[in-house]
């Protein structure tokens, strides 16, 4: 160990849609929504993560809340950049430190990005003193999380479910076989929710409430073997202007989630349908694993147990899954192959 790699910290990031985690020395150090509150008039950042979130659809006209990534990419380069600093300063064993220690670290990425959504992100952990950067492809990462051996010569199917994307891919060999990205996902089923409320009921609701019916009551199938109790929904009657309240049960969300639910379903046929056979042969036998927050949604390992016929296993915290593999594959920097340079 030189000299240069006492200072040198490794830390993993899992840069999510919806939240961003952060592994460092084996723990998950941050763990917070990717959102930045930015004052208008100056362009200075006052805000990141959970007390951004706070904010969110509450700011006068001198603050507002930006989400960075869209679609598991970053859509706002500074905000972005902003984000990870503050989110990298802290850390625990960086925090307060008189120099800023050289850091290699290893970031997930969705399965589609381009050469140039690539480079956006590694411009941005550039920026924060990274002297090595790696890429991890994310259904890569959330394979290695959910405990799947991925360089033995053995097919595994990931679904991995985030905020902007779902990513479905076949592993086997320490690579990605197939694969298919839509962008279908948990920032999708909120506005489901949203619209639905809107023409079902002339109910006008935020982002932040249609997020909270989603986990309340979010469900795939119209029959839930444990039902669960309707909740209450307060948002603007589109009709009078007034404040109203009304009572939302699991069926209705249920079908206001159903178009997209279908098209997951049908991106994990089609990537089901380019599996080469001996690699078929293997997931009949493993079965297909999900991860990521969409892998909670009530119902939804079930309807793609009958929509496949195969066996689905739902990973243990799916909401950590990714950043947890990313973390495996910084301790295995030298050793995994795969990591992008």
């Amino acid at each position: 160990m030189g000299i240069m790699d006492m200072f040198t910290q490794e830390i993993a990031i899992d840069l999510g849609t919806a939240n961003t985690l952060i592994i460092h020395n084996n723990k998950i150090v941050v763990d917070q929504p990717s959102i930045v509150a930015i004052e208008r008039s100056s362009g200075k950042p006052i805000a990141v993560g959970e007390q951004a979130k706070h904010m969110q659809g509450k700011t006068h006209e001198d603050i507002k809340t930006i989400r960075p990534l869209k679609d598991g990419v970053i859509a706002d380069f500074h905000a972005s950049e902003h984000m990870i600093k503050e989110f990298i300063k802290q850390i625990p064993g960086i925090k307060g430190k008189l120099f800023q220690p050289a850091l290699r670290i290893v970031i997930c990425i969705p399965s589609g990005i381009t050469e140039v959504e690539k480079r956006a992100v590694r411009d941005s952990a550039q920026k924060v003193n990274a002297k090595e950067v790696r890429l991890i492809y994310e259904p890569m990462a959330a394979a290695i999380g959910v405990g799947i051996d991925v360089q033995k010569p053995e097919g595994n199917m990931i679904i991995d479910i985030g905020g902007g994307t779902t990513e479905i891919a076949v592993v086997a060999l320490g690579g990605i076989v197939c694969d298919k990205s839509v962008k279908i996902a948990g920032d999708v089923f909120t506005n489901d929710i949203a619209y639905y409320l809107r023409t079902h009921h002339n109910l006008y609701i935020g982002e932040r409430t249609a997020e909270r019916i989603k986990i309340e009551v979010g469900s795939a199938v119209e029959e839930l073997d444990v039902p669960i109790d309707d909740i209450p929904v307060q948002g603007r009657d589109l009709i009078t202007g007034k404040p109203k309240e009304i009572m939302v049960n699991y069926k209705e969300i249920a079908k206001a989630l159903d178009k997209s639910i279908i098209r997951i379903e049908d991106a994990v046929m089609e990537t089901l349908s380019l599996t080469p056979p001996e690699l078929a042969a293997d997931i009949y036998k493993t079965g297909i694993y999900l991860a990521g927050g969409g892998a909670l949604l009530r119902g939804l390992a079930d309807r793609l147990h009958r929509k496949t016929g195969l066996p689905v296993f739902v990973a243990e915290d799916p909401l950590r899954a990714v950043v947890r593999g990313t973390g495996i594959a910084l301790k295995n920097m030298d050793k995994f192959n795969f990591l992008i340079k």
